[in-house]
């Protein structure tokens, strides 16, 4: 079984991490039901957030009477210190427990330092000092606060977006946290479900030994694939390499990642599907896709205000409406039949 080393934590865990983001969709008997069987089978990395409405609830279920034989990673997204206190008590009671392993700022607009006025930096030193936290950490989407975390010097883990779509600028930041001994921690590892082939994506960030990914997993079947791949671990052979070459040919530039940071939509679009959609239903055919309500939802891009609100913030720097555009055309095209 592999093993990574998280930077200085001095957490060694199983290169096979379980994110806990598609757990609040489902019931909280299937959901500690999947948590369990990924412990018995040797994971013990699990990534939730305070934002993930009842993951991190479903979560403390899952591990009660076993808290010191799991790492459990959540997040905080508040602004200022006294959200960041009344985050870690919220997390804390949902997660059952009296301390966090690895505490992470969640995508904050900004990278946070002692002294910037926010007081979020030195309310986390502050939760490391008391116990609460064991850790510090920090997410991101956005490159430019990326690298400033890393090269701050003051967060043990990275987490951000890495898979085989990779530029080599999400490269370069890998090489980056290698060379800082700091935790990176690959989230968005199927790129938002537009990955269909996991075996590839293992055997891809197999090859980064600094590197956990974590894999979001809503159903048992998903689980499975990936507790399987522990015993016998995908190799990056002639016809893997060929399945990344043809994806990153068809999806590397301008894609929507579905990180969902530009709602919510003042016309009430979906932006963080809808801006995907073609991509989606060509790469991963679903029935729910074309069914009325799917295409009720995406009818609402006629309503599009073009306020700018989603382009300015999108971490990628996308020119959202235009994709929302392109994307609803393709959709009617596919509802046609003159594609798909």
């Amino acid at each position: 079984m592999a093993k990574v080393t998280l930077g200085t934590t001095g957490i060694i865990v199983e290169k096979n991490a379980f994110g806990a983001l598609p757990i609040q969709r489902i019931s909280r008997e299937e959901a500690v039901k999947l948590l369990r069987k990924a412990y018995d089978h040797g994971v013990t990395f699990y990534d939730t957030a305070r934002f993930y409405t009842d993951s991190e609830e479903k979560v403390g279920e899952a591990f009660e009477g076993i808290r010191e034989k799991v790492y459990i990673a959540t997040k905080t997204g508040a602004a200022d210190a006294e959200g960041f206190w009344k985050d870690l008590q919220i997390s804390l009671g949902n997660l059952r427990t009296d301390y966090i392993d690895l505490y992470q700022f969640h995508n904050p607009a900004f990278c946070p330092k002692p002294g910037d006025g926010s007081g979020l930096y030195e309310a986390m030193l502050e939760a490391k000092e008391k116990g609460m936290i064991r850790h510090i950490g920090i997410t991101n989407h956005r490159l430019k606060v990326a690298r400033e975390a890393i090269e701050s010097g003051l967060y043990e883990t990275l987490q951000f977006p890495f898979s085989y779509l990779a530029t080599e600028k999400e490269l370069e930041l890998v090489e980056q946290s290698a060379r800082a001994d700091m935790g990176f921690i690959a989230m968005k590892a199927l790129a938002g479900g537009l990955i269909n082939n996991s075996a590839a994506a293992y055997a891809f960030l197999a090859g980064y030994e600094n590197v956990l990914p974590i894999w979001g997993v809503q159903r048992e079947r998903e689980l499975d694939e990936f507790l399987s791949y522990i015993d016998k671990p995908p190799v990056l052979d002639e016809a893997l390499s060929a399945v990344i070459a043809h994806d990153r040919e068809e999806l590397l530039g301008d894609f929507c990642r579905g990180c969902g940071y530009c709602m919510p939509c003042p016309a009430g679009i979906e932006i963080n599907t809808c801006a995907r959609m073609s991509l989606l239903i060509r790469r991963s055919p679903s029935a729910a896709q074309l069914t009325l309500k799917a295409q009720e939802m995406m009818k609402k891009i006629e309503n599009c205000l073009h306020c700018g609100k989603c382009r300015s913030k999108c971490p990628y720097g996308l020119d959202t409406p235009a994709l929302l555009e392109k994307n609803y055309r393709d959709y009617c095209e596919i509802l046609e039949g003159k594609a798909y």
